[in-house]
């Protein structure tokens, strides 16, 4: 009893103390960017406790086939936010997201110490920077019911690794930086968890007992000077890492062992620009992403994967804002978005080229902001592939998507 009254007080306490967390627009900090994380560590506060969500639920629906297909009705993810401020220089920032209802995860998960007023040093479970939705992947800050499937494909979020490094801002320049060591994506663990049609994707570790065999690093540098617009050039560069390192001798005179640890890994050199502009009511928004990957010959003929040794990919996107004349907070965009990526852009001579794994996407929509922190969004969708004989096809997409 007594334990429970104690409880009960310290949670009453805590409510005096928390605060929902408020999404501060980027004006607040001189138009940079600025996320769920980044926005808590920015604040000025006296709060000792933030706490936050953010939610996004979907229908969608295949049709103009030959045969019929059921909707599918998915709460694909809810993510609960906390963080808690030590001092004005010490912060704690984690997410833990429930996706499909029946997964859970820890999304990022790091303590934030403000060395200097430029510059922060960052560890624990980060958020790699690449691309725009891996990092502002909240349902009210992008378009369409769903995130972009290059950012699946080929970035691919969310991406997230366990590591440590400095992050900051110099404001006279209008530039924001990051930079990380990481443990990389697992690429032997048993098997090959690289392949063809998801590239990256299945190696990502999200620091579940992750294990590292040799550091990899991830950078990126925004510009965001001229009003309404920020620019952003990141990168990420290593090679995978592979349980079979573990037990290796150091003393390898026959060099066996080595020679079957080098093929279970890849380098992997991977390059990224976005770009994001807001003049009034128009809205518009660019990505590129490039991967280099070598040793994916050896890799593929000792794994039994197809691995492809280049992937590549883009997408545009403009919309506009029908509501903005009226100067409220309420949001009605109709918005249009193409992709196009491959996962094998190119391949080795081991094995074929895949042409279905060259992807194209249109997407057209509109969404509704009835608050700044909700939205219902409605949308078609048209994809196909670059195979012989390939069928595109439809769908119907609905979200409801909230952040507070």
């Amino acid at each position: 009893m007594k334990k429970s009254l104690i409880l009960a007080a310290g949670l009453l306490a805590a409510s005096f103390t928390a605060d929902a967390q408020v999404q501060l627009p980027d004006s607040v900090k001189g138009n940079q960017p600025l996320n769920t994380a980044s926005s808590i560590v920015a604040q000025q506060s006296s709060r000792k406790v933030t706490f936050g969500c953010y939610g996004q639920m979907e229908f969608n629906q295949q049709f103009n086939d030959s045969v019929r297909h059921n909707g599918l009705l998915d709460v694909h993810r809810l993510v609960t936010f906390f963080g808690y401020k030590f001092n004005d220089r010490t912060d704690f920032v984690t997410e833990v997201e429930f996706e499909h209802v029946n997964e859970a995860a820890v999304e990022q998960a790091f303590v934030n110490y403000r060395v200097l007023p430029w510059m922060s040093v960052r560890a624990g479970l980060l958020l790699i920077p690449m691309g725009i939705i891996n990092e502002y992947h909240e349902p009210t800050t992008f378009n369409g019911s769903s995130r972009p499937n290059l950012d699946k494909s080929i970035v691919p979020a969310t991406w997230r690794e366990m590591g440590a490094g400095i992050t900051g801002s110099f404001s006279q320049y209008s530039l924001r930086y990051q930079l990380y060591t990481v443990n990389g994506f697992s690429g032997y663990n048993g098997g090959g968890k690289l392949g063809g049609a998801d590239g990256l994707r299945g190696g990502r570790q999200k620091a579940i007992k992750s294990f590292i065999t040799a550091p990899d690093y991830s950078a990126k540098l925004d510009y965001y000077a001229v009003p309404g617009l920020k620019i952003g050039l990141s990168g990420y560069f290593g090679e995978s890492e592979s349980k079979l390192k573990d037990g290796l001798l150091i003393d390898d005179s026959t060099g066996t062992t080595q020679a079957r640890l080098d093929s279970s890994m890849v380098g992997i050199s991977m390059l990224g620009v976005d770009v994001r502009y807001q003049f009034k009511g128009i809205e518009a928004r660019a990505q590129y992403n490039l991967s280099n990957l070598s040793n994916t010959g050896a890799y593929n003929k000792f794994t039994g994967k197809d691995l492809g040794a280049k992937m590549n990919g883009f997408y545009v996107e403009a919309g506009y804002n029908f509501l903005q004349p009226l100067e409220t907070e309420k949001r009605l965009v109709l918005f249009a978005r193409y992709e196009d990526y491959d996962t094998h852009a190119a391949v080795t001579s081991e094995i074929t080229r895949n042409k279905a794994y060259h992807r194209s996407e249109l997407i057209t929509g509109i969404g509704f902001w009835p608050a700044q922190g909700a939205v219902f969004k409605a949308d078609y969708q048209y994809t196909k592939t670059a195979a012989d004989n390939d069928v595109p096809k439809h769908f119907i997409n609905l979200g409801v998507g909230v952040w507070f």
